[in-house]
């Protein structure tokens, strides 16, 4: 908890001034701390000229009893869903290879699930130097809590110093877990990762204040560092048939398979076209296409260049196309060969989804639209002219129209 002295405290107001939580306000001249929005920080204790702010509580630094010296390798937590692996599997295992190379240790993928064991060459091939099989049917249906617990009883068991998971719906869902019961922490929708040059710790790279800025974070005081990357961010290692390794089953506890949720249905959503993650034309809308009948241009060029249809946070929250459609920090990421924004201002929350892409045509009516800073090629226009005529041109070249 934060102390103030308030014989020390003179009212100076430095400590409200550092904290981006708001937890501090000074009230009759001297501070006084929010409790419920205080992060521990710590940057008010450094701001203090008079020393009058101090932080209590449990160590937790290595002196205070955790040897991270004991804790060794890289986990990537391999998502396997409906006999397919998730793509941030493979780009996991192609960034892991190198940060365990760095640390000249281990990698390991984590594979959990039904029917799940004939897998698991896969991840070798793609970099693993040992694969952790959790085979049951009672794994079919991903139940969270059960998957978190089983995976936090391997780390406690084995002691991994660095786990990855991706920043997948199901990552999100039972990744925050794990580090909850192990005690640790864990840095969501990471867009980069390195080695520290001195030691071992993770430098954990991710937007951060509306992805106005990076912040580079590390975990330098508990053990495992835990991270989840958002898709489309790394690059995937090409598959070596050659590559040897070992699979080793596991076996989980009758307890850790008790779970709390009762699973009623599971639909798969049926939609025209390629997975917005997967597909290589990503064609979106953004406010400027200013009236929800343009959508329908939108998705025909998707149609006919045979790509997938993606949208801004506006157009989503408009209705004017569904949720899975949102590119962007709050969204989905994208990396296609080609993405063509149409009324896209280029918002950095926006930005971060889709400046992966080889390719970036940009189409706005506003010559200083941001999106025109990162775009490859560049319409300054109005949407609801340029648009109807690239559709008619490149459905008739293609034959489609």
């Amino acid at each position: 908890m934060v102390v103030v002295d308030l014989e020390k405290c003179v009212g100076c107001g430095e400590c409200e001034d550092v904290c981006t939580f708001g937890a501090i306000s000074i009230v009759d001249e001297k501070a006084v701390v929010d409790p419920d929005t205080c992060t521990l920080c710590g940057a008010c204790e450094e701001a203090c000229p008079e020393g009058a702010i101090e932080i209590e509580g449990e160590d937790i630094s290595p002196a205070g009893g955790m040897d991270l010296d004991a804790w060794r390798g890289v986990w990537v937590v391999a998502e396997f869903r409906h006999d397919r692996f998730a793509p941030v599997t493979f780009e996991l295992l192609g960034k892991g290879r190198q940060l365990a190379d760095d640390l000249e240790t281990d990698l390991t993928a984590v594979l959990m699930g039904s029917g799940v064991g004939e897998y698991a060459e896969s991840l070798i091939e793609r970099g693993a130097d040992k694969v952790l099989v959790v085979d049951s049917p009672r794994l079919e249906q991903f139940l969270d809590d059960v998957y978190a617990r089983i995976l936090a009883d391997m780390a406690q068991k084995e002691k991994p110093e660095i786990i990855l998971a991706g920043a997948t719906a199901m990552g999100r869902a039972f990744i925050p877990q794990v580090a909850t019961i192990l005690e640790t922490g864990l840095t969501a929708d990471c867009t980069g990762l390195e080695i520290a040059p001195e030691g071992r710790d993770l430098l954990q790279t991710r937007p951060a204040f509306g992805g106005n800025l990076m912040a580079t974070i590390i975990c330098d005081s508990t053990r495992p560092q835990m991270a989840t990357v958002r898709p489309h961010v790394l690059k995937a290692m090409e598959p070596d048939a050659s590559r040897q390794g070992e699979v080793i089953k596991i076996d989980p506890h009758e307890d850790l398979l008790k779970s709390n949720i009762k699973v009623l249905e599971s639909v798969m959503e049926e939609a025209e076209g390629p997975m917005l993650t997967e597909a290589e034309v990503v064609i979106t809308a953004g406010r400027g296409v200013e009236n929800p009948k343009n959508i329908a241009l939108i998705e025909k060029l998707a149609h006919c260049m045979e790509g997938g249809v993606g949208a801004t946070r506006a157009v989503t929250d408009a209705e004017w196309l569904p949720g899975r459609c949102q590119i962007g920090q709050t969204g989905v990421t994208v990396s296609p060969k080609l993405y063509m924004g149409f009324g896209v201002s280029g918002a950095i929350q926006h930005l971060v989804g889709m400046q992966g892409s080889e390719i970036i045509v940009a189409v706005n009516k506003d010559p200083d639209a941001p999106v025109f800073d990162v775009a490859t090629y560049g319409i300054v226009g109005d949407v609801k002219d340029i648009l109807p005529l690239l559709v008619r041109r490149i459905c008739q070249e293609r034959g489609n129209d």
